[in-house]
Order: structure tokens, then sequence, then C-alpha cells
């Protein structure tokens, strides 16, 4: 299984950005997906997640109503849609393919992140 990230970038606070994630090596819908998130010094930090047994979208307290996810099955890719951007959203994104859980451990295969900075 491989996970490509991308999208991240430097936006302005209150802007938006589209983080995507593409999969490949196994079928689409074969795993459950997350996003996870790193700020310097600090844990990694569940962030969204999708479940395919219920199409079920699951989002950290702090980004609920500000954050979606999205997919392409014909891609293979699913994205997480950031909106209202704040400084305390920067930190290097993570896609995730395992068991659906706000837990890094429930997933097994992990992209490389991508970096998004917020500036104030």
């Amino acid at each position: 299984v491989q996970l490509q990230a991308s999208g991240g970038g430097l936006v302005q606070a209150g802007g938006s950005l589209r983080l995507s994630c593409a999969i490949s090596g196994v079928t689409f819908g074969a795993y459950d997906m997350g996003w996870f998130r790193q700020a310097p010094g600090k844990e990694r930090e569940f962030v969204a997640g999708f479940r395919w047994s219920d199409l079920s979208t699951y989002f950290a307290d702090s980004v609920k109503g500000r954050f979606a996810i999205s997919r392409d099955n014909a891609k293979s890719t699913i994205y997480l849609q950031m909106s209202s951007l704040k400084p305390e959203d920067t930190a290097v994104y993570y896609c995730a393919a395992g068991a659906y859980s706000d837990s890094a451990s429930t997933y097994g295969a992990w992209g490389q992140g991508t970096l998004v900075t917020v500036s104030s």
C-alpha cells in the first residue's frame, strides 16, 4: 500500500487548502482512511477519518465545522478540505490507511506528510 499526500502550502489565516491523498497498491475501499497532523514539538494528533462501512466521516473537535472529507473513487484519492484556517492548524499533515479510529496505532500505512503553514 502506498499513500501519496499533497496539497500543502502557505496560506493566510481564514484561507482554505485542499489536501489530497492518493492510494495505490490496493483496492480503494480496502482500508479506512485517516488524517493526522503533527505540529512542531507536539504529538501527532487525529484530525479526521473516513469509514467505508457506513461512509461516515469523523472530525476532531478542533476542526469540526471547518474541515471536510471527500473522495474520488475513480482516482483512488481522498481529500481533506480545510477552510477558515487558523495559525494553530500549522502542522505536517499525514494521511493514513487502516482501521478507522482516532488512534494512529490502528493505521498501518502512512503517506509522507505535507506541510501546511497558516500565517496570522
